[in-house]
């Protein structure tokens, strides 16, 4: 095994040694091939409905959980390895991951971070030295993920589909004192439980949705009950405005395509509290009842969370009268004109105010189209008398994102044991929203001829 890179800034946050990361026993570590003291590891256990299928039975095929740290923010934090080898529910599998994933894992889950939306992270890549057999031959590599919990809506499924209700009783023990300790005042915890997470998803959506973001794979077992983002196989971000975008090759019915994520996500915590019925009440029907009566408050949690996005993102603190109209007719420009996402909401900032020395209107610009739209923007945001709103506009709509043609070329290269731009590109999507005479090249759309239309898990 090598390293490919350790995440310095990650480390120092856990309290664990750089130095002792990039040592024979950290790669040991890092590889698996050994066990760190006080580490009791377990491949955890879970179901979920897959597409909308349920499985009974699935768990971390090709991941360990090594264990937690105490960061120095004082809460504790699960260290995993994934790709590491067989487990028991490998299916058949052989649990190691080919390299592309891996790259893709670390470039992604720290940029969500860096873009302020509540991600798994990426604390070391590292090569194995064996390969990995897929549709292609390919050098095998493991991520080393960390997370504040590794708990997904499907543990609690699998719990609740072999009755067992006392694991499901330490479940949310443990979910509410680890993520959601204000809710243990509640009487009802089963209840309050499901409102907590039905809350983060519904943030975490929101988040996504605000930036372009398609996860392609929201199975139940891919959504973590803390509201981290998790999974980035076949991930993707939206080049040209598009609602119904979708990228992975194994969504064929665009069941998770971008503008059904809100839908599905909704539909997930359906599944939870499905599971959480016998907890909610002894009464079966007392308690499909009050789970339907909390379910039903999912929508408003998003759109009010949606909404405090999208106006952050056009510049609006003040709530007036037909703000509604102006943002929608600009989406729904960006979709008839196929324009770029991320660009033209950048250079929308850089319009609030006087254009910076360095501005993205070298890489994308509005059609003639838009000036009776942009009169009544710039009319509108006259009201708001914010003598900051170009800065916090700014701050607001990255320039940079992860874009799916530059990390399907880093991953190419790096199968040529040519890691470079892996390597810079984790330097420029830690800044997202800063723009300098370097980053600016990796904020340009694709040509046609770079578009990426499928991702692919890597399983």
């Amino acid at each position: 095994p090598e390293i490919i890179l350790v995440n310095d800034q990650l480390a120092s946050f856990l309290s664990i040694s750089s130095s002792w990361l990039n040592s024979n026993h950290g790669l040991g570590m890092l590889s698996g091939n050994y066990l760190p003291e006080g580490s009791e590891p377990i491949a955890t256990v879970y179901a979920g409905h897959q597409f909308g299928a349920w499985n009974p039975l699935l768990g971390d095929g090709r991941a360990i959980l090594l264990g937690e740290v105490i960061a120095q923010d004082g809460l504790a934090y699960d260290i995993q390895l994934k790709g590491s080898g067989r487990t028991p529910y490998s299916r058949m599998g052989d649990g190691r991951s080919p390299l592309g994933p891996v790259l893709r894992e670390y470039l992604v889950s720290e940029a969500m971070n860096a873009l302020g939306i509540k991600s798994t992270r990426a604390l070391a890549a590292i090569t194995t030295g064996d390969y990995v057999e897929r549709d292609r031959s390919q050098p095998g590599a493991i991520l080393t993920r960390v997370a504040r919990s590794h708990v997904r809506i499907g543990t609690f499924q699998f719990f609740a589909s072999i009755r067992d209700t006392g694991a499901l009783q330490l479940l949310i023990d443990y979910v509410q004192k680890r993520h959601y300790p204000d809710s243990l005042k509640e009487e009802n915890k089963a209840l309050s439980l499901l409102t907590e997470v039905m809350k983060a998803q519904a943030k975490l959506v929101a988040s996504w949705q605000s930036i372009g973001f398609v996860h392609g794979v929201m199975n139940t077992d891919n959504m973590l009950v803390s509201g981290e983002t998790i999974d980035f196989g076949p991930c993707a971000f939206i080049d040209s405005y598009k609602k119904d975008a979708s990228f992975s090759s194994i969504d064929q019915f665009g069941r998770y395509a971008f503008g059904n994520q809100p839908n599905i996500a909704h539909w997930n915590i359906a599944c939870l509290a499905q599971a959480l019925i016998p907890l909610i009440d002894e009464d079966e029907e007392l308690a499909i009842n009050l789970a339907k009566e909390h379910l039903e408050k999912f929508p408003i949690y998003f759109k009010e969370e949606e909404d405090r996005l999208l106006r952050s993102k056009f510049g609006f603190k003040k709530d007036l009268p037909g703000d509604k109209t102006i943002m929608t007719g600009f989406l729904n420009m960006l979709e008839e004109n196929q324009l770029d996402f991320t660009l033209s909401f950048r250079l929308l900032s850089e319009l609030s105010g006087q254009r910076p020395d360095l501005s993205v209107s070298s890489l994308a610009g509005f059609p003639s189209g838009f000036d009776e739209w942009l009169e009544k923007w710039k009319t509108r945001t006259e009201k708001e008398e914010n003598p900051k709103i170009q800065q916090e506009m700014l701050s607001t709509n990255p320039a940079i994102i992860p874009r799916n043609h530059l990390i399907e070329r880093a991953i190419n290269e790096s199968l040529e044991q040519n890691f470079e731009l892996f390597h810079k590109l984790t330097k420029i999507l830690a800044k997202p929203f800063d723009l300098n005479d370097q980053s600016i090249k990796f904020a340009n759309k694709p040509l046609p001829s770079q578009v990426v239309r499928k991702t692919f898990c890597g399983t």
